[in-house]
């Protein structure tokens, strides 16, 4: 779960960021300069332009992100039998999968877990927690690492990053949107932009965006049975299954951070925050898996 978390954390800051941006630049003002009334077409090109730049922006930042907010260490030349392992196994399900040779990488964390993180299907970063290898047996470390070539092979960054795109585009409209409403409807003020527009244009986007995030996990629950499937056509079912009992075996597994936590291979479910979680629950999972015919 650890990649999306990142990802979305990222996204919101910039959009965040960016959204005051267009204010104190008058990019705002700018694009209401063509009469009194809400420059549809103006604000909905700026919305997608800002909204689907901060969510590529977030994308492109992914793996160097990873390398530093996680401390991964990259295996440049194995040192030891495991790495070595560790390398060829991935190279051999990139191979199959017909994807570029991601960078392989581990980082120090107790509890076992496990991310797949790039700009693209050929330039990517798989990365495994200290915990995953010493809590798991090579099957089911070879389970979990299938499970992240096929978040690599399903594209599911990018599919993310469009997903994310269109919802900022909507939550930077819509803001501005409910700030002029509340601005020249609501505060009668038809001079420019008020200070009625301005904080209720920063509230909007943060309400909304919070939505967005809802919607965008809800997304990625999906997109993580589709990777348990493809864990699976790789490292066999058997494996993928016992990969997952072993996961709940473990004590209340923690979410990795940021926008990693989408892509990881655990996730911990807990009554309404449970919309906010990228995983569905484990036992879910195991059952969606057992019921596929796959070998």
């Amino acid at each position: 779960m650890l990649r999306i978390l990142l990802f979305l954390a990222t996204n919101f800051a910039i959009l965040l960021v960016l959204g005051i941006a267009m204010q104190v630049l008058g990019i705002d003002d700018m694009l209401a300069a063509s009469g009194s009334g809400f420059n549809t077409q103006g604000i909905l090109a700026f919305s997608m332009l800002f909204g689907f730049g901060g969510a590529f922006l977030s994308l492109a930042m992914s793996k160097f992100l990873a390398k530093r907010g996680m401390r991964v260490q990259i295996i440049e030349q194995p040192s030891n039998e495991t790495e070595r392992w560790l390398v060829s196994t991935v190279e051999r399900f990139a191979k199959q999968s017909n994807i570029g040779m991601p960078e392989v990488g581990i980082f120090n964390q107790p509890q076992p877990n496990a991310f797949a993180t790039g700009m693209s299907r050929n330039n990517a970063l798989v990365a495994v927690s200290t915990g995953l290898l010493t809590q798991m047996d090579r099957d089911e470390v070879e389970a979990v690492l299938g499970h992240e070539i096929a978040h690599v092979a399903n594209g599911d960054m990018i599919t993310m990053g469009l997903l994310q795109g269109v919802l900022n585009t909507f939550v930077i409209f819509l803001s501005r949107l409910g700030g002029y409403i509340v601005d020249r409807v609501i505060l009668k003020n038809q001079r420019g932009h008020g200070i009625g527009y301005f904080v209720t244009t920063i509230i909007f986007q943060i309400l909304l965006s919070i939505l967005a995030s809802v919607i965008a996990m809800w997304f990625s629950r999906r997109r993580e049975f589709r990777a348990d499937e493809g864990g699976a056509q790789l490292a066999g079912k058997s494996k993928m299954i016992r990969a997952l009992k072993r996961l709940q075996q473990v004590n209340e597994p923690q979410d990795l951070e940021g926008e990693f936590a989408a892509f990881g291979i655990s996730g911990r479910r807990s009554g309404f925050s449970e919309l906010f979680l990228s995983h569905p629950p484990l036992e879910k999972r195991i059952r969606h898996l057992e019921a596929q015919q796959i070998l």
